[in-house]
């Protein structure tokens, strides 16, 4: 006598979890948000964000409980929604150091899914706005009040420099700069 035991399982086939954006960006300071899709019956699952280049290394930030509640972090909140099949991250405060790779997860015996997500920071501009007569002279960013004792970043004379993570560009009587990471 033989005994056929099935068993209905979601299958984990091709694009079981997908992210609506592979990647985002947000403002230093402000908040971005994520939203993951997933097939259906995956309504009940733990769904999760992680942080990490490598799936393998990547540390969990925020987990559901597998229902549809909202759940906390430090600065970081996941809600999943069955009736769209679709949790949504949002991050906030974000940090220079926020900018990696993260992962979307859902979690089930044996491998959890996972799709990634790049997360960048936008980078910050500052426009200085001078009279005529001055487009001769050195245009410097020093991040200090006081100039005696500041220490200056980046100078051109030029109509643009990048140096490391800060650029200007000199147009119409106005240098902006662009700084981005720490």
């Amino acid at each position: 006598m033989w005994l056929l035991l099935v068993l209905f399982l979601p299958v984990v086939q091709g694009s079981a979890l997908r992210a609506v954006s592979s990647a985002v960006s947000g403002p230093l300071q402000g908040s971005l948000t994520v939203q993951c899709r997933y097939e259906p019956g995956w309504e009940t699952y733990h769904k999760w964000w992680c942080q990490g280049a490598k799936w393998s290394d990547c540390h969990i930030l925020v987990q559901t409980d597998g229902s549809e509640q909202e759940a906390k972090g430090d600065r970081v909140s996941i809600k999943d929604n069955w009736k769209s099949r679709t949790f949504t991250v949002t991050m906030e405060d974000l940090r220079w150091n926020s900018a990696d790779t993260y992962w979307c997860g859902i979690e089930k015996s044996g491998t959890d899914l996972g799709v990634d997500v790049k997360v960048t920071i936008d980078p910050v501009t500052v426009q200085c706005h001078y009279g005529p007569g001055w487009e001769t002279f050195v245009n410097s960013w020093c991040p200090d009040t006081d100039l005696n004792i500041c220490r200056i970043l980046v100078q051109t004379t030029g109509p643009e420099l990048r140096k490391n993570q800060l650029s200007i560009n000199q147009k119409k009587r106005t240098f902006s700069m662009a700084i981005w990471g720490e």
